[in-house]
């Protein structure tokens, strides 16, 4: 379901830029209306909290749907409640029924059943951007969902524009084992793309490089690279969550995928850097979303 077609045999390169992410509006001066389908985060590091500071960020206007209610901290999951699918699907029609939705971007589906109302309101309603964020694998390593929602979150892939998984959650949607080399991420990257009809963000941020290299792959190969250089920090709660509600946003705003990447990769990567200034938490601790906002209200 991939809405642009491959730039070319050159596949550029392109290095982390400079330049700003949080001018707010469209080419009609709109600010993208983007629905976030997540759980939450107390903490405000993860779920539709991270999301809807990241669509805000880079100049959005956020909504959001809830799917899990999650007891959560910087150190950890400690419970999840799930609300009945039919006040999912509620949510859904409330915004739908009202509001002109830009994009959408799904995080945290949690089972079959919200999977399914997910499906059937993507089908119904065929939002012109959807980026799933397929949160499938904790950062422990540990498996989120049963094997039916596997299943269904593989079923849901063709209805979706960009898929963002990591290194264990590519290798959970293909079966397979995790990639250990860049070379190899991209192959499993360029397969799920062949195979689902889907655009994949392939992260390279699980691997061991010094450069942290993010790429565009489709079923053609690869279509787009944006590297930066790898930051030593915890702060790295919800960094996920963030780069996939940023590119939903920033797809609307600049009308293709590689510009939004090569507008995403570095607001997150500063985000991640200024992450530690917050100290919030003792665990992984959240990125510093608003940065820019931050930078120029002190005049720098």
């Amino acid at each position: 379901m991939t809405t642009t077609q491959p730039t070319g045999p050159s596949h550029p390169h392109t290095p982390m830029p400079e330049g700003r992410c949080a001018s707010p509006g469209t080419a009609g001066g709109i600010p993208p209306r983007v629905l976030s389908i997540a759980g939450t985060d107390p903490t405000g590091g993860a779920g539709i909290h991270a999301d809807l500071k990241a669509i805000a960020a880079c100049g959005g206007y956020g909504m959001a749907a809830v799917t899990a209610l999650v007891a959560q901290n910087t150190r950890g999951v400690r419970d999840v409640h799930i609300p009945p699918p039919a006040f999912l699907q509620e949510q859904l029609e409330a915004v739908s029924d009202d509001v002109t939705v830009d994009a959408v971007k799904t995080g945290m589906l949690f089972d079959a059943d919200t999977i399914g109302v997910v499906a059937d309101w993507l089908r119904r309603t065929s939002p012109p951007v959807v980026v799933m964020d397929p949160v499938m694998v904790a950062t422990s390593g540990d498996r989120l969902l049963e094997e039916d929602a596997e299943r269904a979150m593989r079923d849901l892939l063709p209805q979706v524009h960009l898929v963002t998984p990591n290194v264990d959650e590519l290798a959970v949607l293909l079966m397979d084992e995790p990639a250990a080399t860049w070379d190899h991420l991209v192959s499993q990257a360029q397969r799920l793309a062949a195979s689902a009809d889907v655009l994949v963000l392939a992260k390279g941020g699980h691997l061991s490089e010094r450069e942290v290299r993010d790429a565009l792959v489709d079923a053609d190969g690869v279509r787009h690279v944006v590297s930066s250089p790898r930051i030593r920090t915890s702060s790295t709660h919800g960094t996920g969550c963030s780069l996939s509600a940023a590119m939903a946003t920033l797809r609307v705003r600049h009308g293709a995928w590689e510009p939004a990447l090569s507008a995403a990769k570095p607001w997150l990567a500063r985000a991640i850097e200024d992450g530690q200034h917050l100290q919030v938490g003792s665990g992984n601790g959240p990125i510093s979303h608003f940065w820019e906002l931050w930078e120029a209200a002190a005049g720098r």
